[in-house]
């Protein structure tokens, strides 16, 4: 497939969720312990480095956890399964009550809040919270995790949470 010949359009918020619609991403839940814990859905989640192991994920500064991420030292980071798309919409969904009754969560190494059923899930020292527009890029330091051991992941793709193919 090549890519379109068709007339470029000036850079706006419209042209940059165009494109990035068919940029298929991983989806990740990030949580924080505050007086009341927070979390949110990432798309954003990036492997920085491996020494130190750093990872990164971008959250937006007029997003209902943003106030408890600006100030927090630990975060959770957890890797969603193919299974988890109601999960990935309830972190995603404004005024959800993301650590209900139906969500499976416990305290872990910090405070952090931690899901249960998960693909993965790191525990992480915030190192950086870097001015990106609307946005924060928050750049963290892996403490502790749980790897994988089975699990196909759950993607974003299209505007939709879907599965990889075989």
């Amino acid at each position: 497939m090549t890519a379109s010949t068709g007339t470029p359009r000036t850079a706006s918020p419209e042209l940059l969720r165009s494109v990035f619609r068919r940029h298929a991403a991983g989806v990740a839940v990030i949580t924080a312990a505050g007086e009341r814990p927070v979390g949110f859905t990432a798309t954003s989640l990036s492997s920085v480095a491996a020494d130190p192991p750093l990872v990164s994920f971008g959250v937006g500064t007029s997003s209902s956890s943003w106030p408890v991420l600006a100030e927090t030292e630990y975060v959770g980071v957890h890797l969603l399964g193919e299974d988890q798309e109601e999960l990935a919409a309830t972190f995603a969904r404004s005024g959800a009550d993301r650590f209900g009754p139906s969500t499976d969560w416990r305290a872990g190494p910090e405070g952090v809040p931690l899901l249960g059923g998960v693909v993965a899930w790191l525990i992480c020292r915030v190192v950086a919270r870097v001015p990106a527009g609307d946005h924060r890029v928050v750049i963290a330091e892996v403490v502790l995790g749980e790897p994988p051991e089975d699990g196909r992941p759950l993607v974003y793709h299209q505007g939709r949470f879907t599965a990889l193919r075989d």
